[in-house]
């Protein structure tokens, strides 16, 4: 029996990581939640750690590691590699090109395409960064046998339908979406206070 708004949950005997009761959650829901909980805190954490050591953003980062890999890679070749929007792989280059950090070669015959290569200061960058470039979440995913690839992407569908998510984040580097959503660290307090 579905329960109203307006009357409290029951409380279920389900408690979280402090000990306080969870009503209305069934233990298995609690533990895939906090599952859930620490890989989104596993990815940013490496994205936070890429952005210190960097100065610069993890998806920046990707992208760099993936031109040094593929020296004159153009730039929808660059957007298939990380499998995000051509466009989204434009405004990284373009990012990174203003930071002297790679070359963007208009074609000869074609000004519509470009070649990318490394520069030095882009070298630097990837020698002060944590690895994998590409974050620890597809490092993992690529480690799944293809059975269990196969149920997470069906039981992720299904998850995924039922939030109604807006499929255009598809596209989006997980480094654009975890760091900037990530709260800012809160300030020390003062012993006194």
């Amino acid at each position: 029996m579905k329960r109203s708004r307006t009357e409290p949950p029951a409380h279920n005997g389900v408690h979280g990581v402090r000990g306080i009761p969870l009503p209305g959650i069934d233990p298995q829901t609690a533990r895939v939640l906090r599952q859930f909980r620490q890989i989104f805190s596993a990815v940013r954490a490496h994205f936070q750690n890429v952005e210190r050591a960097a100065g610069i953003g993890g998806a920046q980062v990707w992208a760099l590691g993936i031109i040094r890999d593929r020296p004159g890679i153009g730039v929808k070749e660059l957007s298939l590699a990380m499998d995000v929007h051509q466009s989204t792989a434009s405004n990284l280059v373009k990012a990174l090109a203003e930071q002297g950090l790679v070359a963007v070669t208009r074609g000869q015959s074609d000004r519509r395409t470009v070649r990318l290569d490394l520069l030095a200061a882009g070298r630097a960058i990837l020698r002060k960064s944590p690895g994998p470039y590409s974050g620890v979440l597809l490092g993992a995913l690529l480690a799944l046998d293809g059975r269990a690839l196969s149920r997470l992407e069906k039981d992720l569908a299904r998850l995924i339908e039922s939030l109604g998510a807006d499929g255009r984040a598809a596209g989006i580097p997980l480094a654009q979406i975890l760091v900037k959503a990530a709260p800012a660290p809160a300030a020390k307090r003062s012993m006194s206070q």
